[in-house]
């Protein structure tokens, strides 16, 4: 065989590899042998990587077994619009009767989502909802839940004696609705005090790349770091626990063994955990119900958040 065979050869096969890692189509749940359910609903997540995600799929997937319904889980191999794109025209691909979704981008997504609409594909948000009217959002109330992120940290600076200083914010990218309003709500918080918050930057939700981040943060002398959602936390965490300057108050949001390891050790001092299993669990009982024409009474339903720090774990 050629050498240029060969290599045309070898870039198809990347190709199709890419193409794959592009959408990952994750397990799901079939219905019980003998059941006459005729309805299939895909959960689409920012990627599969993130605890977060496992428990909104974990949650998804007990009501579909009780339910009967024929579920899968789909997600990008990292939180990209393009990826997720995909994953959209996937479903409808598979023949989807609800999606449900937790949008990346939340203008990127909506065009993909009415085409899906158009096909009388019923659209349910858990987590962060694009811009696209759907049957259904279950997510926290994440201005609030921002909002008391930033209260805890002040408390705990000004119990240390620190009335003023830099804080950083790092969180996931500029355009996904849940960290935006996660941040906007940790701003008001600091509204009238000496604090000053320096300008939010982005790690895509990627732990080392947040980590860079907070190392930057911390060498530019701030005395607080808030990470807007589970990697962007664990690289705080990670900044100031290599840094040794314990005195750095980090707080973060989402729950995960990594997130519980530094409250622990204190390289965290609290993170805001979300409820995943209750969005997806709720998420597929509505996608139910919306398919089959019945009215959903609550359209928006906060999940819930509660604050996690060393009292709470142990």
């Amino acid at each position: 065989m050629s050498r240029k065979i060969l290599a045309v050869l070898l870039c198809a096969v990347m190709a199709a590899t890419i193409t794959v890692v592009g959408c990952s189509r994750g397990t799901g749940t079939a219905p019980p042998n003998g059941s006459d359910s005729k309805y299939k609903v895909i959960l689409i997540t920012m990627d599969s990587m993130d605890q977060h995600w496992v428990a909104v799929d974990k949650g998804a997937k007990r009501a579909a077994a009780e339910l009967g319904v024929d579920y899968k889980w789909m997600a990008p191999s990292k939180k990209d619009d393009a990826q997720q794109i995909e994953c959209v025209n996937n479903a409808i691909a598979d023949g989807a009767d609800a999606i449900m979704i937790a949008a990346n981008g939340p203008d990127a997504i909506s065009a993909s989502l009415e085409g899906a609409k158009t096909q009388g594909i019923k659209i349910i948000y858990v987590d962060s909802p694009a811009k696209t009217e759907a049957a259904a959002t279950f997510a926290t109330d994440n201005q609030a839940a921002g909002k008391t992120a930033g209260e805890q940290m002040i408390k705990a600076l000004e119990a240390a004696g620190k009335k003023d200083g830099k804080i950083g914010i790092v969180t996931v990218n500029a355009s996904t609705d849940s960290t935006l309003k996660r941040e906007a709500g940790f701003r008001d918080a600091f509204k009238g005090t000496n604090y000053q918050l320096l300008q939010t930057q982005y790690g895509e939700g990627d732990a080392v790349k947040s980590q860079d981040i907070a190392d930057n943060y911390i060498t530019a002398g701030v005395v607080g770091i808030f990470g807007a959602n589970e990697g962007s936390t664990v690289g705080v965490g990670n900044a100031i626990k290599s840094s040794g300057k314990k005195d750095i108050i980090g707080v973060g949001f989402d729950k995960s063994d990594a997130i519980l390891g530094l409250i622990k050790d204190g390289s965290i001092l609290c993170s805001m955990a979300q409820n995943p299993d209750t969005m997806g669990y709720e998420g597929m009982k509505a996608a139910v119900e919306a398919i089959k024409g019945e009215a959903i009474p609550n359209k928006l339903v906060d999940t819930g958040v509660s604050v996690l720090n060393k009292d709470s774990i142990k």
